[in-house]
């Protein structure tokens, strides 16, 4: 009897209304009533807001916190130029031996005073505030100088990221729209398998057909089909790496509303365009700002031998107790004149001029760079723009082909040879023609981002 029981139970959910099963993969979440997430129509535009937003991003938050830093660093190097106040209470008992602070009197024996060697214990309370202020420190001057020409940098760094974010995600979001019209693609492939195996299968039966030309339709067929599944694969997996680029998770549908368009673009000079990116890439702008701050801490070392200038000043209570204290201060400026540390100076002098001759050198490098990536990206655009418009004529040549190969076969001139060859040159052309879209709205994209106008390139 308890067999027969669990084969009931084993076999019933075979038997199970489909709804039923699809109820128990959702793990209850039909039954809880939770419904699955909203699918999120995501643009270009969109997209890049979302990256670039101060949450969005993992770049961008990074971004955030490293100008934070900077800006607290400058706090800190200006601290060394406003007043420092300190409190303290101090209160202890104590001994002394005269003789250790010098006090070593001879008394004649025939004078009655002895005056002792060991003193104490005795209580000694002291209750103070102290402040100092630096009048004149040259050094700490350019220091703070620099600190702050850094918080410009971080900022130009910051701006820099956002750029590269958005570079990011413009590529992903390509990517996402090249899977899109890759699987569109696809499924056009198979619409026209599935057409032209039916007018195989038609011709046979007139008796104008053969088994191996149904037979190479199927295989055709069989081939979209195959395609149609990696189509649908690169597209999940593009979509992931946009929802990635972006900082969002991972388990969000989106679907993308813009499609690949041709937005021809006006013709650039070489010279004004490496001239405009240098005007406005960030990297650039923050690396002179380096290049400053390393100047100026070059001048700080340097200036260090100069003398400093400072105020002090106490006041509090000083006594055997807090009923015996009496009020105590002192005041007073003092003039500090660096003379000889050990060479550590000079050292440290030299190590600064290093380190401004580095970043010098990084700046030369840099506007090499910038300028290297405007003319690859005018190249790139310029060739790519060809290749769309030779894509466009591919499609539409080949469409006549097939068009005039089923004519052909539906007459009885041909056999379907000619079909699938035309059919293949078809499904060829389509992909150079996505392939020639992406890589002319890629290179629009590398442009921008070598000009340091990634924002413009983004409708």
């Amino acid at each position: 009897m308890r067999r027969l029981f669990l084969a009931i139970v084993l076999i019933i959910p075979a038997f199970a209304d489909p709804a039923d099963a699809l109820k128990a993969s959702w793990g209850g979440a039909v039954e809880s009533g939770a419904a699955p997430p909203d699918v999120l129509q995501l643009s270009l535009k969109k997209a890049v807001e979302i990256a670039t937003a101060p949450d969005g991003a993992t770049r961008v938050k990074l971004a955030e916190e490293e100008l934070r830093q900077a800006k607290l660093r400058a706090d800190e190097a200006r601290a060394a130029l406003l007043p420092n106040l300190d409190g303290y209470l101090n209160y202890e008992s104590e001994t002394q031996n005269l003789k250790a602070f010098g006090f070593n009197v001879q008394i004649p024996p025939s004078i009655p005073i002895r005056i002792p060697t060991f003193v104490g214990p005795f209580d000694v309370m002291d209750a103070r505030v102290e402040a100092t202020q630096n009048i004149f420190d040259l050094s700490s001057i350019l220091r703070y100088r620099s600190s702050r020409v850094q918080v410009s940098a971080s900022k130009q760094d910051r701006e820099s990221t956002t750029r590269q974010v958005t570079d990011q995600v413009a590529r992903a979001y390509l990517a996402g729209l090249r899977a899109d019209a890759a699987l569109e693609t696809a499924h056009a492939n198979v619409d026209l398998s599935e057409a032209l195996l039916r007018l195989a299968h038609s011709q046979k039966e007139a008796g104008t057909g053969t088994g191996i030309e149904v037979t190479r339709a199927e295989v055709q067929l069989a081939n979209d089909e195959q395609g149609l599944l990696v189509a649908e694969s690169d597209r999940n997996r593009a979509h992931l790496q946009l929802l990635k680029a972006m900082g969002l998770k991972l388990d969000a549908p989106v679907e993308l509303t813009d499609k690949f368009t041709y937005t021809p673009t006006d013709a650039l000079d070489d010279a004004k365009a490496v001239a405009r990116a240098w005007q406005n890439r960030s990297e650039l702008k923050a690396q002179m700002e380096r290049e400053h701050s390393a100047r100026l801490s070059y001048d700080a070392t340097k200036y260090e031998r100069v003398p400093t200038l400072g105020a002090f000043g106490n006041y509090g209570d000083l006594g055997t107790g807090i009923g015996a204290a009496v009020p105590t201060r002192a005041v007073g400026v003092s003039v500090r004149v660096p003379v000889f540390d050990g060479g550590r100076r000079d050292a440290r002098r030299a190590e600064s001029a290093s380190q401004m001759r580095e970043e010098q050198i990084r700046t030369a490098d840099l506007r090499d760079q910038i300028e290297l990536d405007v003319r690859v990206a005018l190249d790139s655009l310029r060739s790519a723009d060809s290749q769309v418009k030779t894509a466009e004529q591919g499609v539409k040549l080949s469409e006549d082909e097939l068009a005039q190969a089923e004519r052909r076969y539906k007459a009885g001139v041909t056999n379907s040879v000619e079909v699938t060859d035309a059919q293949t040159r078809l499904i060829r052309a389509r992909d150079n023609r996505i392939n020639a879209l992406y890589n002319y709205n890629l290179a629009r994209i590398d442009l921008g981002t070598a000009m340091g106008t990634i924002e413009t390139m983004i409708p």
